[in-house]
């Protein structure tokens, strides 16, 4: 199924809503890996034809621009990495010192701001009582002018002098309560910015985790190649061990009377009776064709008894019997129901009507997750998540038992979620 994703370059939207948040980075990561590859490859595919003359190559630019490097003193590019030059702050205070800058620079501007419309409020309000005192003392200049004028005039400057004197009063404290004001701000700015910073740093931690993460996957692809290859290598030890011993001398003549030679690593004993499902019938007795992803219920079933029962999907290992946390084809809504009253850990499999595979549904301390198996293949696998492949859904289930699903979530499968219905939910997979 990945691979069909990685090959169009496209994924259903009902199919990407079932896909967890971690799903859908490791999935789209995927995409852009196939992408650079592409056109890595169209790149040497291009280069190549134009040495063969096949194509002209491609007209480039005249530009008179050029780039130079700055050289340290042993030759090579010189490269500072701020906080860890010789004689550089840490990065911590120079992180902390810009913050600081820049909260007291903007409310500074602000101050200046707020104290441009005070004065001018200040100015326009001992303006308007001054004319008003003058107007006053006009509307009673005729009384003035028969007394003394120059006890008129001694006291118009007397007035004037305390007007003057309560504006310069009323600055100051104008000018105190901006101040104030000034400092308040600093102090919110400093924290909002402060706090924008934290947000950046745990984005940073995030991304760390998030490339932690790729690397243990890739570690852990590399792993499952060397097993395979260990694997590969001791199935041919044995096999040539045995027939050098005599034990399958028998079989080998009859393959030899056949013209046919047995495949590498094929199982000689699946014919043999023992404990699990029937075998699986020969390849010629399909009559049916498998979409590209699941139609109806009618098709789900169909093709989990052709091709998912002989390889003892939902039993468990060597048994007769259907393993406790295996479910049949039921929604979202129906496994989360099943799982609410659960703890953390707790899990079951149901069949999944968006893919030829399984959905394991899984119960945190607070909510569930989902995440896709695929099994359109010869193996199991997580979609977009685990790149280890298992032989059977059950190997898949005992493997994370041990092993945690994301390194984000730190998923464990602990508890199964049986039946509680009866008959069981996958009574139609076995009829």
């Amino acid at each position: 199924m990945l691979q069909q994703i990685l090959h169009d370059m496209y994924i259903d939207p009902e199919l990407l809503a079932e896909l967890s948040d971690v799903q859908k980075h490791i999935l789209f990561y995927k995409m852009r890996e196939e992408q650079l590859r592409r056109w890595r490859e169209r790149e040497a595919w291009d280069a190549l034809a134009q040495a063969d003359g096949l194509r002209p190559p491609k007209a480039k630019r005249a530009s008179n621009k050029h780039l130079q490097w700055l050289l340290g003193a042993d030759g090579e590019v010189w490269v500072w990495v701020m906080g860890e030059g010789p004689g550089d702050k840490p990065y911590e205070e120079i992180s902390e010192e810009l913050i600081a800058e820049r909260a007291r620079l903007q409310a500074q501007r602000e101050a200046e701001e707020l104290w441009r419309q005070k004065e001018a409020e200040i100015t326009q309000k001992f303006r308007d009582a001054l004319a008003n005192e003058k107007a006053r003392i006009l509307a009673e200049k005729w009384k003035v002018e028969m007394e003394d004028r120059k006890a008129a005039k001694i006291l118009e400057e007397r007035i004037h002098e305390e007007f003057k004197r309560k504006e310069e009063e009323e600055r100051k404290r104008g000018e105190e309560q901006i101040r104030l004001q000034e400092e308040q701000r600093a102090k919110e700015l400093y924290w909002t910015l402060k706090q924008a910073h934290l947000h950046s740093q745990a984005s940073e931690k995030e991304e760390r985790e998030w490339e932690e993460q790729l690397r243990r996957s890739k570690e852990a692809d590399e792993e499952r190649r060397r097993g395979a290859q260990r694997a590969r290598d001791e199935s041919r030890r044995l096999s040539l061990r045995a027939i050098q011993e005599g034990t399958v001398a028998g079989l080998s003549s009859k393959f030899q009377e056949l013209g046919q030679t047995p495949a590498h690593g094929a199982r000689l004993d699946h014919h043999l009776p023992g404990p699990g499902p029937p075998p699986p019938r020969a390849l010629s007795a399909r009559t049916w064709e498998r979409p590209l992803r699941p139609l109806s219920r009618e098709v789900i079933v169909r093709w989990f008894k052709e091709e998912q029962m002989p390889r003892q999907a939902g039993f468990e290992r060597n048994t007769k019997s259907i393993a406790p946390w295996f479910h049949g084809i039921i929604s979202r809504e129906d496994a989360e129901e099943l799982l609410e009253n659960m703890a953390e850990g707790a899990f079951l499999v149901r069949v999944s009507e968006k893919i030829w595979g399984y959905t394991l549904s899984y119960r945190l301390q607070r909510g569930f997750k989902h995440f896709l198996v695929d099994a359109s293949g010869d193996f199991y696998s997580f979609l977009g998540v685990d790149p280890n492949r298992h032989a059977t859904l059950t190997d898949l289930i005992d493997f994370h038992k041990e092993e945690i699903i994301t390194v984000s979530g730190g998923e464990l499968l602990q508890e199964p979620c049986g039946q509680r219905d009866s008959p069981p939910d996958y009574h139609l997979l076995f009829e």
